[in-house]
């Protein structure tokens, strides 16, 4: 079965010409502008629909759709994801990962399971990766280069620089 990728959800209707109103769940908002065609899971099922137009309003996006080309045909949109395909992802610069690549890895330092990434906070300075488990505590680790030493999305695998002070205090098993 292919994989899809959250991209966004659809909010609202916009006018009356079927368009919707979307929010961006994507790092990269510009794909917006090149999407020919989304998935939509109706059902359990995955449809494709195929992008119209494209509209920047502020942080949100606006979209019509083929086909759907009224109020009345775009209502059973409103509150469904869109998704894309795997082959369909943004090509990500040297050293950068998904948050799905991230999320579920396991995280090492000094030899020392640390627990998984449960989640990746997106905040102004830099991501901060949430870790769960071992001692069953919550740790927060900035995603600075620095303190990864390696890191395989194949795997889903961290090792933490062995040389850098990840605690204010002794980390014990």
């Amino acid at each position: 079965m292919d994989e899809f990728y959250l991209i966004a959800k659809i909010v609202s209707l916009h006018s009356t010409d079927g368009s919707v109103r979307i929010t961006s769940i994507s790092d990269f908002p510009d794909r917006f502008f090149r999407l020919e065609r989304v998935k939509v899971d109706f059902f359990g099922k995955y449809k494709d629909l195929y992008v119209e137009k494209v509209l920047s309003e502020g942080k949100e996006f606006v979209i019509k759709f083929k086909n759907f080309s009224s109020r009345e045909d775009s209502e059973v949109l409103i509150g469904k994801e869109l998704f894309i395909t795997k082959e369909e992802l943004v090509e990500l610069p040297e050293g950068s990962y998904y948050l799905h690549d991230l999320v579920g890895s396991k995280v090492y330092w000094k030899g020392l399971f640390l627990g998984k990434i449960t989640e990746v906070l997106q905040l102004p300075a830099n991501d901060v990766y949430v870790i769960r488990g071992g001692k069953e505590k919550e740790i927060l680790i900035p995603a600075l280069q620095k303190l990864i030493k390696s890191f395989s999305a194949e795997r889903k695998e961290m090792i933490l620089n062995p040389e850098e002070e990840i605690f204010d205090e002794e980390y014990e098993d």
